[in-house]
């Protein structure tokens, strides 16, 4: 069972960096035909993908958010990262990181994944 779990902060002050860590167990992040995906969903509104890592290491961005996004792996820990810097109220918004085997749609559907996360909701104060 391929089971992910974010980690990182719940409050984050505006300017500042987030750091958020997705772990995978049950699965390798290398499995042929994976894309590793964070995706957020703010108050009100619906799913945002922001990014993904192919299996092949090739990186994914949405291009609004590509000038303050980072997305990285660990394949030695199975793992995944996002960094969004100079943040601001407007990106408060719980953050799921999510498998699939394709580059999702535009906007992005649940349907579109595999695994998910929990999410984890991440505040920024101004």
């Amino acid at each position: 069972q391929v089971q992910l779990q974010e980690s990182g902060p719940n409050l984050v002050k505006a300017s500042q960096t987030l750091s958020l860590t997705c772990t995978v167990s049950g699965g390798s992040i290398t499995t042929s035909s994976y894309y590793l995906s964070w995706i957020r969903q703010p108050p009100r509104k619906g799913l945002e993908w922001m990014g993904a890592i192919a299996y092949d290491g090739s990186i994914y961005y949405k291009p609004s958010l590509k000038s303050h996004t980072s997305l990285s792996r660990d394949t030695s820990k199975n793992l995944f990262s996002l960094q969004l810097t100079s943040v601001t109220p407007e990106d408060t918004a719980i953050y799921y990181c999510a498998i699939g085997d394709r580059l999702p749609t535009m906007p992005t559907m649940w349907d579109e994944y595999d695994y998910w996360g929990q999410g984890i909701q991440v505040t920024v104060s101004s």
